[in-house]
């Protein structure tokens, strides 16, 4: 599949991690792009344009620099493949298997939002919610 930019799915090289739910990558060809996981919506670790810092953003945008920094993804795309903002929307997988999409919802750095009609694996991210909030991780620590 290809997003309307003529980005392909496949493995990327990570090459910085903007905050805890977009980064950036290049393929084999040195094609850079931006990406912003479907599914979850990380707390914001600064102000920028509109958006202000929000508690716990810092905390979301190390984590995600630790799980992804210098490490290869495979992307997969969903029916929409780009944001109003031009980001490509992917889900990625470590290459061990790791789906990070779901796997930074359930360490408690992200909540779930989903967006029409990107919705593949919506029931998967919301199990991965209950399970940080039920266990009190991360983000949900002092949200209860």
């Amino acid at each position: 599949m290809r997003d309307d930019k003529g980005i392909t799915e496949g493995e990327y090289q990570i090459t910085k991690v903007s905050d805890g739910d977009t980064f950036w990558c290049v393929n084999r060809e040195s094609k850079k792009i931006k990406v912003r996981l479907i599914g979850i919506d990380a707390p914001e670790p600064r102000n920028y344009f509109h958006k202000k810092e929000q508690p716990y953003g810092k905390e979301a945008s190390k984590y995600a620099e630790q799980l992804l920094m210098d490490q290869t993804v495979r992307l997969e795309f969903d029916v929409n493949p780009l944001d109003q903002y031009g980001r490509t929307l992917a889900y990625a997988y470590l290459t061990d298997g790791t789906f990070v999409n779901e796997k930074i919802i359930k360490d408690g750095y992200a909540v779930l939002m989903t967006i029409p009609p990107n919705v593949k694996y919506e029931q998967r991210l919301v199990e991965a919610q209950k399970y940080a909030r039920n266990h009190l991780l991360g983000l949900w620590k002092n949200h209860l």
